[in-house]
């Protein structure tokens, strides 16, 4: 509570005009705080806005936002967004706050910080996004170029950064419509995915031979046209195909760093007839930041490809390895695939994060890649293992370990090693092969426990048959606190009943009936235990076992 009055005060000093006294203090408390930067350099940029010092104004919010960015700290985050929000609002611009309020709004429900986000939001005094005007107009050159800054710090999406650095520009020039266009140059075409006053949801594509954009690519010159239907450059075309009618234009090429062309700006019918040459100094500072901006996010761009690609050949490369042992060991095959669909539901249970999740599914379907080095006398016998043969199938475990640890992965993935080789630890210290104990065991390699248990003694074997479900129950139960952790226990025991007969019927392409789904999804396996024990009516019993007695998930 103490950062946050921190916060509270400096907010509420700056609101006051009390600029010196309070950037004195956020200065202090950084010094004396340094992981409170990003919160302090928020603070210190809403500071200088309001003493309409824009150039500062703009230093600290890149600042601050960068900072942000590689802290991942809440409080900062949601600060950040509603200075962004307040100094739009304050500006009318009504784009750009709905943006940041939103984003602060939704950080602040999601992490269960919706007072601070609330109190601070009523210090600042903004109204409900519906009550801003969406034609406010901006006519400060600087205050527009400073917004686009924003968006340039801010933004890495490159559709919403067009969408803002157009909806912007507009704006600043007066006029009706900008088009930001970006430059193909392996199909020598301009592209636009979003124009103002167009539908955003299309992408207008022209020829980069045709009409005023293409000659401004071609040559790298302004173009200001005061009739268009009278200038022989203009490609009547593209109005056929939206229903506009073009009046007046400027164009001007969008160059990066190196001074190639990526893009064209085609700004359309100003209000006060025609673009004058201050219009054309504006838009050369608005294409010199903006050329940046959009080749650093079509690079993010390629860059998030680039992974998604990698983590296409990464996914293939783990089932890959995955199927392996069941085509080494038909006896158990489709077993890691059943414990990674139970470690799911399982973590699901606990609400862990998507990145966690796929880092369990992934250590799940890797958890006996180990069995490749143990002989195929042991890991294919047909009955009881002699204490010797047990031995040796105990080393799959460190095999796991040995094998997946030369494989080069990320710092997050590396935790695929090691939940992987814990699935046979035990919470008292008793398990294999490191004889970890309670939480020394990874969180991921306790869910395994509990699934590779359930999916073993559920599964039908050529030695056995399955268990009866109220067994397994209780071994899961008697299980608790000496092989396996409590917590993980009591969630899997949460587990609706329907959820857990899909797993069984996942590898026939099977359905649950819809009249037996309505009963199953109403019960979990603890209900399920409990009608059996104290004989209840045995309608549930009779309908979870149609599908776990019923069906066949022995290989031929």
């Amino acid at each position: 509570m103490a950062l946050e009055n921190f916060i509270y005060e400096s907010v509420e000093g700056i609101l006051e005009g009390k600029f010196d006294e309070t950037k004195d203090s956020i200065i202090k408390h950084k010094e004396l705080y340094n992981d409170d930067a990003p919160i302090c350099f928020s603070l210190l940029a809403l500071c200088e806005f309001q003493k309409k010092n824009y150039n500062n104004y703009y230093q600290f919010m890149n600042d601050a936002t960068f900072l942000v960015e590689q802290s991942k700290d809440i409080l900062a985050s949601i600060l950040n967004e509603l200075v962004l929000s307040y100094v739009n609002f304050t500006e009318k611009n009504s784009t750009l706050y709905s943006i940041s309020y939103n984003k602060a709004r939704k950080l602040a429900i999601k992490c269960q910080k919706t007072y601070f986000f609330e109190k601070i939001n009523s210090m600042l005094k903004c109204p409900p996004i519906t009550h801003l005007s969406t034609h406010a107009q901006v006519k400060d050159p600087l205050i527009a170029l400073v917004k686009i800054g924003q968006a340039v710090a801010a933004e890495k999406d490159i559709d919403v950064l067009i969408k803002t650095i157009a909806e912007e520009t507009k704006i600043a020039l007066n006029a009706d419509r900008c088009t930001v266009f970006l430059y193909d140059k392996v199909h020598n075409e301009l592209y636009s995915k979003v124009a103002t006053g167009l539908d955003a949801g299309k992408e207008l594509r022209i020829s980069a031979d045709k009409g005023i954009a293409g000659h401004v690519v071609k040559t790298g010159e302004t173009i200001n046209i005061k009739d268009a239907y009278n200038d022989k450059r203009f490609n009547p075309e593209v109005d056929k195909k939206t229903g506009y009618r073009t009046k007046t234009i400027l164009c001007m090429p969008i160059k990066n760093f190196n001074q190639d062309i990526i893009g064209v700006f085609q700004v359309l019918n100003k209000f006060d007839e025609t673009f004058t040459i201050d219009d054309e100094d504006l838009l050369v500072a608005i294409a010199s930041s903006a050329g940046i901006s959009l080749e650093n996010a079509q690079l993010f761009e390629h860059q998030k490809k680039m992974l998604e690609e990698q983590q296409i050949i990464f996914d293939s490369f783990i089932e890959t390895l995955a199927s392996s042992i069941d085509a080494r060991d038909k006896i158990t095959s489709g077993h890691s695939t059943r414990v990674k669909m139970y470690a799911t539901l399982i973590a699901k249970e606990f609400g862990m994060e998507k990145k966690d999740i796929y880092i369990l599914e992934k250590a799940a379907a890797l958890h006996d890649i180990g069995k490749i080095g143990i002989k195929d006398s042991v890991l294919q016998k047909e009955g009881k293992l002699t204490p010797e043969e047990y031995k040796h199938i105990q080393k799959h475990v460190e095999i796991t370990h040995n094998i997946l640890e030369k494989i080069h992965m990320s710092e997050d993935f590396q935790q695929i090693t090691d939940i992987a080789c814990s699935h046979h630890e035990k919470y008292d210290g008793t398990g294999y092969y490191r004889g970890l104990k309670g939480e020394e065991i990874p969180f991921g390699g306790r869910i395994l426990a509990v699934s590779d248990v359930f999916d073993a003694i559920t599964s039908k074997r050529h030695y056995r048959d399955k268990m009866p479900i109220e067994k397994v129950i209780e071994i899961i139960m008697n299980g608790s606190g000496s092989h396996f952790d409590p917590k993980v226990v009591d969630k899997f025991l949460m587990i609706k009943l329907s959820k857990i007969v899909e797993v069984f019927l996942s590898e026939n392409d099977s359905e649950i009936d819809p009249e037996d789904k309505i009963t199953l999804d109403k019960y979990n396996l603890l209900d399920l235990y409990y009608s059996i024990v104290n004989n209840c009516s045995n309608m549930l019993l009779q309908v979870f076992n149609k599908y776990y007695v019923g069906v066949d998930l022995e290989h031929d």
